[in-house]
């Protein structure tokens, strides 16, 4: 194997030795790196950059070329409501109202998947029956992919879904999990923490485990209820 691997990595050393010389052994580092700075370039950074120049140009044209410099009237625009909190009075009211969905979001989401992952860490902390079966129940949903994810629950809300089918065979009307938008958001922030909850639990649990077990005996020494014991000890931990 060693005499079939030798040749290929003679053939590797000559460029290599070439560009050694070349740069130098400080500079070697920088030809290793311009590959991914380049694809990072291309797809990170040169889309930012035709954002910031679209959004300074006006028009429906695609093109450039096509489009006026309007400065910040784009922005001024945008920022044109009655009443900030009411994006129904904005003239880009889509633009506000993804701003108001997405601080909604993301304060439900955190607060939800911190709050469930910190009780699911402390119950998965206790001595139960079949705790490792759990733990893998729980961390299972983050190994699947988004599409997988996405997949499996449209299968379950879908109208002729799982849930409906259900809810007719216990004499209830079908509904449009999908469709109506209040419970359309709340299904996405749901989505969100099942798929992501697992992690959070990990992390939480390997912080509760790190928490050492005399501590816990000297609150139990001094009478400390579980809330005290939880609130002075396994939280500030």
């Amino acid at each position: 194997m060693l005499g079939l691997l030798s040749p290929v990595m003679r053939l590797i050393e000559v460029p290599m030795l070439a560009a050694q010389r070349r740069f130098g052994i400080q500079k070697l580092a920088w030809v290793f790196l311009t590959p991914n700075l380049l694809l990072f370039a291309l797809f990170a950074f040169l889309p930012i950059i035709l954002n910031l120049v679209y959004a300074l140009t006006g028009s429906d044209q695609i093109l450039l070329r096509d489009r006026p410099f309007v400065g910040l009237e784009n922005f001024g625009t945008l920022a044109a409501c009655e009443n900030y909190l009411d994006p129904n009075s904005c003239e880009k009211d889509f633009f506000w109202r993804a701003v108001h969905n997405t601080v909604v979001f993301v304060t439900l989401q955190v607060g939800f998947m911190v709050g469930f992952s910190l009780i699911t860490a402390l119950v998965l902390n206790q001595k139960i029956r079949a705790r490792g079966f759990f733990r893998s129940v729980f961390f299972f949903p983050v190994l699947l992919s988004p599409v997988v994810v996405a997949l499996i629950w449209k299968w379950i809300l879908q109208r002729q879904g799982i849930l409906n089918a259900g809810l007719e065979g216990l004499g209830y009307d079908s509904f449009l999990w999908l469709l109506d938008r209040q419970w359309a958001f709340g299904w996405s922030v749901f989505l969100s923490v099942w798929a992501h909850m697992g992690f959070y639990t990990l992390i939480l649990l390997a912080g509760l485990q790190a928490i050492p077990r005399d501590v816990y005996e000297a609150a139990v020494m001094d009478a400390a209820s579980p809330f005290r014991t939880f609130y002075r000890i396994t939280l500030p931990f």
